[in-house]
Order: C-alpha cells, then sequence, then structure tokens
C-alpha cells in the first residue's frame, strides 16, 4: 500500500528529482523489443562519463573477464543487455549521490553497507541461480536509499529513531513509522517509483522488511534485500555467521531459497569483494570503516 507521507517526503528532495537523460535513454532501448545490441552501445557511448565508468566496472577485477574489454559494444556483447542496463543504473545513481551529504550522517558509512548489502544480494541470488544477478546488486544498493532521504528532510527525528533503536528493543522501522509517518522501505520504494525504475526494484525495496507481505511475485527479491539489510547490521556488530543466520525465520529461507549453512560463504565472497567494489562506484570514498 501507498504511503502518503513517503511520497511527501521525496517531493522534497530536489537535488534527486530525476536520473540522468542516458539512463532513461538506456532504459528506453531495452524497453523497445525491435532494439538491439548496437542501439544499446550507441546511447551509452554518446555519454563519455557513463561509457568510462562502464568499461572500468567491466575490466574490474570483480567481473574476472578473460580479456579486455575496450568498446561499449564489446562490454554489451560480454555482459547482456539487461546487465549493461544495471551496471548503467548502479554508476547513475553512485554520481547523482556524489556530493549529497545529510547532517548527521556518515556517508562513508552509509555507501560501504550500501555496497555490502548489494554484494550480499547478488551473491545469494547467485546461490540460488536467480539470474538477473545485476538486478540483484542493484535493489541492494539502493535499498537503504529511503535513509538518506530522511536524514536530508528530517535530520532530527531520522537521528532519534536510530538512537531509540539502538538503546532499546523496538526495531528501527517500527520508531520511525511512529515519529515520521513512514519508514526507509516506504521512502526508498517512493523514490525509485518516482524515477519510474521496474516495478520489481519499487517491490523489492518497499518489501525488505516483511517480504512475506511484500507483492506476491517480488517475494524472493525482497527477501535477499531482507537477507542483505540484517547481516550487513549484524556484522557491524561483529557478529558471527552462525548466529546471524539464527536471526531469520523458516519464511526468510523458504522465499530466498537460501539455507542457514549459505551464511557464512555469502559473507565471505561479500568481503572479499567490498574493497574493489567501492573503489569501483564509490572512488570518492578515501576510506571505508
Amino acid at each position: 500500500m501507498e504511503n502518503i507521507k513517503a511520497k511527501e517526503m521525496v517531493v522534497d528532495i530536489k537535488e534527486l528529482a530525476s536520473l540522468p537523460a542516458v539512463y532513461h535513454q538506456v532504459r528506453g532501448v531495452l524497453d523497445n523489443p525491435d532494439s538491439s545490441i548496437i542501439d544499446l552501445a550507441n546511447v551509452v557511448s554518446a555519454d563519455a562519463a557513463i561509457t568510462a565508468r562502464l568499461l572500468h566496472v567491466v575490466n574490474s577485477v570483480y567481473y574476472g573477464l578473460m580479456s579486455r574489454v575496450e568498446t561499449v559494444s564489446r562490454a554489451v556483447s560480454v555482459l547482456g543487455m539487461q546487465q549493461v542496463h544495471d551496471i548503467v543504473l548502479a554508476s547513475s545513481v553512485s554520481a547523482m549521490f556524489k556530493g549529497m551529504s545529510p547532517a548527521n550522517m556518515n556517508m562513508t558509512r552509509f555507501w560501504s553497507n550500501s555496497v555490502m548489502r548489494a554484494l550480499i544480494a547478488r551473491t545469494g541470488a547467485e546461490m540460488v541461480r536467480a539470474g538477473e544477478l545485476e538486478r540483484f546488486f542493484v535493489a541492494g544498493l539502493l535499498s537503504d536509499l529511503g535513509h538518506l532521504v530522511m536524514y536530508e528532510i528530517e535530520p532530527k527525528l531520522a537521528e532519534l529513531a536510530q538512537m531509540q533503536a539502538e538503546e532499546g528493543d523496538r526495531p528501527l522501522h517500527v520508531i520511525e513509522r511512529e515519529l515520521m509517518g513512514c519508514d526507509y522501505a516506504d521512502v526508498g520504494a517512493a523514490l525509485v517509483e518516482k524515477w519510474n525504475l521496474p516495478p520489481r526494484l519499487v517491490a523489492a525495496i518497499a518489501g525488505q522488511i516483511d517480504p512475506v507481505n511484500a507483492e506476491e511475485l517480488y517475494r524472493r527479491d525482497a527477501a535477499m534485500l531482507h537477507i542483505a539489510r540484517v547481516m550487513t547490521d549484524a556484522m557491524e556488530r561483529k557478529m558471527e555467521s552462525d548466529a546471524i543466520a539464527q536471526l531469520f525465520d523458516d519464511s526468510i529461507w523458504s522465499l530466498s531459497g537460501l539455507k542457514p549453512a549459505n551464511i557464512g560463504t555469502i559473507r565471505l565472497i561479500a568481503e572479499m569483494n567490498h574493497g574493489e567494489v567501492v573503489t569501483l562506484f564509490f572512488p570518492q570514498l578515501r576510506t571505508v570503516n
């Protein structure tokens, strides 16, 4: 169900009015069944900054390709149109937020955790052979944007909610709803919907707190985001993997297709790639806590 308060909060964010034009052009190519690899390559190649970021990402250790990719058309041929779309989206978002730094918010920690959620979601999806792995990466990367908006629009209330959650035994989203009339999932979903991003992405972000009650078609996506969030928060608290696995109930395992024994492996892979991916998408972050 749509949250009016979340939509009102998103309207007040002037800096995030829309994604760059190149992203919408890329999206238009994918939405056109008659489009080809050449069409997508031409659109991306017309934007020098996006081209540079795409080739930088594709040639990184993270992707581990056997030979160097020198052109956008080759990148599209190797990765596929959907994966290039998702990398362009992630790059566009990281560039948009480059100069945004709300009061009382540690942006290095925010983006570091966002990348960790992205990697956990992608790795989990890969383990259950969910397909379109970059879709899960992008969802994880964008899953906490609601907090960025909340700290920009209602900094005192957002900080109070975080403090009460840390000092008490009630979940953060419950306190946010009491103080602001919406939670980070509501606001994040409202923002990506405003950007006209795919409904699957909107539904996954909206349903990340309670995947069982997410839109039926997208419950696995929401469950992966739920796992990514809980794991990232627990890893910050230095919890062991076995203890983290105990934080999830049977419904999460059923929806995601993962098993408790997978948590340790997912954590290892995500931690191994974390520094590389932070550098790829957020080179302005000099240190990662």
